[in-house]
């Protein structure tokens, strides 16, 4: 059997030797509309720099190629700019430009990688349970996760999510998978990884076939189609955005790839109307830069906001408490007007455990960060050999492959999936409004109200598209 547990990774706080984007998409119509560099091969991150002011403008520009670098990507409005030298002096000489309000250097960040993964065809269906591929059995038995959120009661109220274009933020997505393909818009999904188009990825690891973005695509909306599986919105659109390669993706991509989803398509962006990040890092405040990271964030993640853009998050697997983080600050769980979600399971779902809202036994949690929580799966019940079944499953690579998986990574999609359900039946729902539908309409866990494992509470599928 398959069986792998992982750990988060945290931010590093100094560059790593990866790529940058540096050939230019078509800017939009509008003189303060991004241009967006896609991935080409050769820029390190090294020698890439995040570089703020009060707002980006001509001067800035020029500043840098007086200074011996290229402005690879900037928003105006924001006074957020990707840069590129190869200058070894040239952070020195920004630090001391006045024609800037921060300087600081790229750094790598991990993706929320699964505490848990197997794959599907390692497991052995208990009785009764089918493994035919050709036929939506997947749901009947192993998508609890589905039915634990009201998903199904939503469905038949006709809630599927149409209409609605959710960007997933991730490494590379399976394009020609027979649970995602339906639902993927090729020609706006986009890569910021150098050398890589969207639907690639590193393959070749102890984990095989699996592939995060697929996973989390496939939970928020994998298309009703009689095959596999069954997202919670199976009519939205999925937009690829790989920002991460085997797991990991510098800091200048990320920052692109919202700002691009969060773009309209008339302005050369996705289009999207929610982002899906489950990934992220920890970053010590106090070290130099970090404070120009962290703003640019959230500089990025409320722009998305003001564009009617909501951004989920995954909380992270670090079971930690994130209103006593003490000099650590999590991202983007903590960043910006977005909302971060934590993650609940069963144990022993196979033997007849019917609660799926008990904490998950890695999730982060806190009051000041949690928005609500929905199913990621654990598999912390090894005394039985179908715990496997208490983890989530989803697509994979290839053209058909599915995986168990158990993370926030999982749960951040289920509520990416919620969302797109109520733009479906509310289509000019402000982000503010949406944020407070989804809050609204969970059913209180734990402490009477806001308490720190569930936020508002346990997401309800059917109770969010039919207020």
């Amino acid at each position: 059997m398959k069986l792998t547990r992982f750990t988060l990774i945290a931010l590093v706080s100094l560059p790593f030797a990866a790529g940058c984007s540096d050939t230019p998409l078509t800017p939009g119509n509008e003189a303060s509309s991004p241009s967006f560099a896609r991935a080409s091969a050769g820029v390190s991150v090294g020698d890439t720099y995040i570089l703020t002011a009060g707002r980006w403008t001509a001067r800035q520009t020029r500043e840098v190629e007086k200074l011996g670098g290229e402005v690879i990507f900037s928003h105006e409005a924001d006074g957020v700019a990707v840069v590129r030298s190869e200058d070894p002096d040239f952070l020195v000489a920004a630090e001391r430009s006045n024609s800037f309000s921060g300087v600081a250097p790229d750094v790598m960040i991990q993706g929320v990688k699964p505490v848990g993964l197997a794959e599907l065809e390692d497991a052995a269906p208990p009785a009764g349970a089918s493994f035919d591929p050709n036929d939506d059995t997947f749901y009947g038995f192993y998508q609890w996760n589905m039915r634990a959120v009201g998903a199904d009661a939503a469905w038949a109220e006709g809630c599927t999510g149409e209409g609605v274009r959710i960007a997933v933020l991730d490494g590379g997505i399976s394009s020609g998978h027979f649970d995602i393909a339906p639902n993927l818009d090729v020609a706006a999904s986009a890569s910021f990884v150098p050398g890589y188009a969207f639907d690639e990825d590193d393959d070749t690891d102890d984990d095989g076939p699996f592939r995060h973005a697929s996973h989390v695509a496939g939970i928020a909306a994998a298309p009703a189609n009689g095959i596999g599986t069954i997202g919670v919105a199976p009519d939205a659109t999925i937009v690829g955005v790989k920002v991460l390669h085997g797991g990991s993706g510098a800091f200048s991509w990320i920052l692109q790839g919202i700002y691009y989803a969060a773009t309209p398509v008339a302005d050369g962006g996705a289009g999207a109307d929610i982002i899906n990040m489950s990934l992220g890092g920890t970053v010590q405040k106090n070290l130099p830069g970090a404070g120009q990271l962290v703003a640019a964030y959230n500089k990025a993640m409320n722009t998305a906001a003001r564009n009617g853009v909501l951004v989920v998050s995954s909380a992270g697997n670090d079971y930690a408490d994130l209103d006593h983080n003490g000099n650590l600050i999590k991202i983007p769980a903590e960043s910006g007007n977005g909302i971060a979600i934590s993650a609940t399971a069963p144990y022993g779902y196979a033997v007849g455990a019917t609660d799926f809202r008990s904490p998950a036994s890695y999730t982060n949690y806190g009051n000041s960060a949690i928005h609500v929580a929905a199913p990621g799966g654990d598999f912390d019940y090894p005394e039985y050999p179908t715990y496997l079944y208490d983890m989530i499953l989803s697509p994979g690579a290839g053209t058909g492959t599915y995986y168990f998986a158990a993370g926030t990574s999982m749960s951040a999609p289920m509520v990416s999936g919620v969302a797109a359900l109520i733009l479906g039946q509310h289509p000019d729902m402000s982000v503010g409004r949406l944020k407070t539908a989804i809050a609204r309409t969970a059913d209180d866990e734990g402490e009477p109200g806001h308490d720190p494992y569930y936020g508002s509470g346990f997401v309800n599928a059917y109770k969010a598209c039919t207020m």
